[in-house]
């Protein structure tokens, strides 16, 4: 596994990362083994995003023999609430949210602490004052955080937190799909060079990544599959497919990007991640890939990412719009898709239509229209 220097912060990670929150979706005992499994694969830092205790429970077990070998990203303002993740900077919830997450990993430290997924400027600014950033500090001082972090979707802000002076490193959400110009410009030259140039990539975030080089701020990349779909011709915005290793070879070729967290369900996709390093470079090149790409949009697509919780109802809507695109690729949904989907307590007819999930989504997903969709599609 070859390994990277995360910016400012001086620590070693592997470039194949590990994302961590599809682990409550199976049985604890099954998802330990494939941390550990990760772990003998060479896989050396896990961001911990979530603040359900299942999964918080199952990395601590997973990494308690090594703790000290894992670089574990926790985040504070990821908060468990009512059985539902809540995103809060009210120190009321972050405080025992945080406190618990330290606990549950174990060590008595996370290695990266990260101030929860900041959007706006609004948010930016106010996060950057006041007892939130206070508490922030404070865990750095006593060492119950050794580096400051910060995740965000959104390349403007990014920027402001690579130029802080106090941000060490970020998360942040890196693929082709989010990276290009829209619709329209020339695909079959923009790839010139494109180990060395950024040529084609959007302005801002091209600034964005430079910036991080100028100021030394490492990347770990959350979304670099995009939720799955550019593995599928049929659902990629560009509709042509890519494999795992195209992908992770775009995310580590960005300037500043130390490590691509990848989410896993079974032992043999943290194989297939992790045979990234010994592909050979035309099963790495991109780049041919994109030039064909007939289509290029990404803006209202779900990628499952979740950000749009908590529901009033507690639908778990990135899973109904998992299965909804599932679905919607069939001539007929499927009985055990069917089935699956029904599973779901509650189901997509339960939205009242309140529209906060689309307030919090970060690529303007029309939420509440597919949940109507949904119920329609499975026959609710």
């Amino acid at each position: 596994m070859n390994m990277r220097k995360l910016g400012k912060t001086g620590l070693m990670v592997s470039e194949i990362g590990f994302g961590g929150e599809w682990l409550e979706r199976h049985p604890e005992e099954e998802s330990v083994a494939l941390i550990r499994h990760a772990h003998e694969k060479g896989i050396n830092i896990i961001d911990c995003w979530m603040p359900d205790p299942k999964s918080r429970d199952i990395i601590g077990k997973g990494i308690a023999d090594c703790r000290g070998e894992w670089i574990i990203q926790g985040h504070i303002g990821s908060t468990w609430q009512n059985g539902q993740y809540v995103r809060t900077r009210d120190l009321a919830f972050v405080k025992p949210a945080f406190d618990d997450l330290v606990r549950r990993i174990g060590g008595g430290y996370i290695d990266l602490g990260m101030i929860h997924y900041v959007d706006t400027l609004e948010d930016w600014e106010a996060r950057t004052q006041g007892e939130y950033i206070a508490y922030v500090r404070d865990l750095h001082e006593r060492g119950v955080i050794r580096h400051i972090g910060l995740s965000t979707h959104n390349p403007r802000i990014a920027r402001l937190a690579a130029e802080s002076g106090f941000i060490e490193m970020i998360l942040f959400s890196v693929n082709p799909a989010f990276d290009m110009r829209p619709a329209g410009e020339d695909l079959e030259t923009m790839f010139g060079e494109y180990d060395q140039s950024l040529s084609g990539i959007d302005p801002e975030r091209a600034a964005f990544y430079q910036s991080c080089e100028e100021n030394d701020v490492g990347l770990t990349v959350m979304k670099g599959f995009f939720g799955g779909a550019l593995f599928d011709a049929k659902r990629s915005p560009f509709g042509v497919a890519f494999t795992p290793a195209q992908l992770i070879h775009y995310a580590l070729t960005r300037p500043g990007v130390s490590s691509i967290l990848c989410g896993y369900d079974t032992p043999e996709q943290v194989d297939q991640a992790v045979a990234y390093e010994t592909a050979s470079p035309d099963e790495r090149d991109y780049a041919s890939v994109i030039a064909r790409a007939p289509l290029h949009s990404y803006r209202g697509q779900c990628t499952y990412c979740g950000h749009c919780k908590p529901c009033p109802v507690n639908i778990d809507i990135a899973m109904v719009n998992k299965f909804y695109d599932l679905a919607v690729q069939q001539p007929s949904v499927p009985e055990s898709l069917r089935q699956h989907y029904l599973a779901l307590s509650p189901t997509a007819s339960a939205c009242v239509g309140c529209r906060g999930c689309e307030e919090r989504c970060p690529f303007g997903v029309p939420i509440a229209d597919r949940m109507v969709k949904a119920a329609a599609l499975f026959g609710e």
